[in-house]
């Protein structure tokens, strides 16, 4: 009986959890149908059905969870404007562990914004100087992501308590790293530092992953939260770009009618530590107001994806029409991996924001057709990569291009055949889920193997 209890205890507490997360709803207003719930579950157990049954038809007479958010958002709609706002305490006032975690996230932001402008002191040319991005030393882009995942991964590690050797191994991780890309004898700007520069992000992106499970990477429930972040940060990072970028415009306009120049400082000072700083008090927001960004991604990703797989049929009928394959410029190449990366990102939010358990509907019949297309495309591309190859030889962008697309192949094909099952009633969606958890970490492996294995591959060059 014990058991029988601990496990109902296990699933009120998992449909507690997920009710806290609807905006529209309070504390209070969870334990009242929280309440209710239990009441259900008690009468339903005194006829007879064990603790499972009684919870799974509690929960089924209590209505659909979505619309009750959704009731409770149209009797409070106040409340999500609320939300928007970092106080969350009942009195409006922040508690002391907000207070704290303030204090922590702005001395983060405000150490990332400097790293940036550290390189000067060494006598580097100072970032926005115009070739300060490509300087021959090759200081700036290539370390990129030392300016600002370090502090990312020092947030998630005060948040989530890490221990002393989970640290040190997110350390040394990051150390690691930085002296592959700084020690490696690069020709400078050359091809496998710019692959390198390009790639490091990637794998680095894998570490703030760990750091944000906080010892649940090898659970998937962590992995899938790693990814929601992700797509929430993003979301929240262009809003704040699109912000800054008016705000820079309106201080260089604003300075400039009254005969100064202020444009040095906007491109110099502004905009990179801008950049860097608003990555960490993005991910800040997110943790404080996921619950209200999670209404607004799923809701892009449903506008999206008919877009792109319209993009992606029109870019195959006019192939076919046309006879024209695939050019294999650099640029080009960059702008078709650019173009899947967002085909696979809009996979695997929707993936994460999916309940699993649900029937399949119109839009995973259409998400499964966004991957077959895109599954074409990468054929088509990775058809015109071989032939490169074949007629000119191996060069580190041609092979880098074709392992991604490789990478990408394998997910698509397996994603598609995954979801193929699920719409015929052959399989889960439990499945497709296990499988983008899994296949995760390939894309951070690919991206260390070009930034570590390339350059001696291909004589630094």
């Amino acid at each position: 009986m014990t058991a029988h209890n601990d496990a109902l205890e296990a699933q009120i507490t998992h449909w507690r959890r997920w009710l806290l997360l609807r905006p529209a709803i309070r504390g209070s207003d969870v334990e009242e149908l929280e309440s209710h719930l239990r009441d259900l579950v008690a009468e339903l157990r005194a006829n007879g059905l064990d603790a499972d049954e009684a919870f799974l038809v509690a929960v089924k007479r209590m209505g659909n969870l979505d619309a009750v958010s959704r009731e409770f958002a149209r009797e409070h709609s106040e409340r999500l404007w609320k939300q928007l706002v970092v106080t969350t305490s009942s009195d409006d006032a922040p508690s002391r562990n907000e207070l704290r975690e303030s204090i922590v996230v702005i001395a983060l932001a405000v150490a990332a914004a400097a790293a940036i402008k550290l390189p000067e002191l060494f006598g580097y040319p100072h970032i926005g100087s115009g070739d300060g991005l490509v300087d021959e030393g090759g200081i700036y882009f290539p370390n990129l992501s030392f300016f600002v995942l370090p502090f990312l991964v020092g947030y998630f590690a005060w948040k989530r308590q890490l221990d002393r050797a989970g640290c040190l191994q997110l350390a040394l991780a990051f150390a690691a790293a930085a002296l592959a890309i700084n020690v490696l004898p690069f020709t400078p700007a050359g091809y496998t530092q710019t692959l390198a520069g390009l790639h490091l992000p990637i794998a680095l992106w894998l570490v703030v992953g760990i750091a944000y499970a906080g010892g649940r990477w090898r659970d998937g429930s962590g992995r899938m939260d790693f990814v929601r972040f992700s797509g929430e940060l993003f979301i929240y990072y262009v809003l704040m770009a699109l912000g800054g970028g008016v705000l820079t415009g309106f201080t260089a306009a604003s300075f400039a009618a009254i005969g100064t120049d202020v444009e040095w400082f906007a491109l110099q000072w502004m905009l990179p530590c801008g950049a860097m700083g608003a990555i960490i008090i993005g991910a800040w927001l997110v943790e404080a107001k996921q619950s209200v960004i999670e209404n607004m991604a799923p809701v892009l990703t449903r506008l999206f994806t008919p877009l792109f797989t319209a993009v992606l049929l029109a870019l195959l009928a006019t192939m076919v029409w046309t006879g024209s394959g695939i050019d294999m410029e650099r640029e080009v190449l960059i702008g078709f991996d650019l173009l899947l990366a967002v085909v696979l990102g809009l996979l695997l939010y929707s993936v994460s924001a999916r309940a699993a358990h649900a029937p399949p509907d119109a839009f995973d019949a259409l998400q499964l057709l966004l991957v077959v297309c895109a599954l074409v495309v990468d054929g088509v591309a990775l058809t015109a990569i071989a032939g490169r190859i074949s007629e000119f030889g191996l060069s580190p962008n041609r092979v880098a291009a074709l392992g991604e697309n490789l990478v990408l192949l394998v997910n698509l094909a397996w994603s598609a055949w995954l979801y193929a099952r699920f719409l015929g009633g052959r399989g889960t969606f439990a499945a497709l889920e296990r499988w983008q958890m899994a296949y995760l970490p390939v894309y951070a492996v690919w991206a260390a193997f070009v930034v570590v294995a390339f350059p001696p591959l291909f004589g630094f060059m």
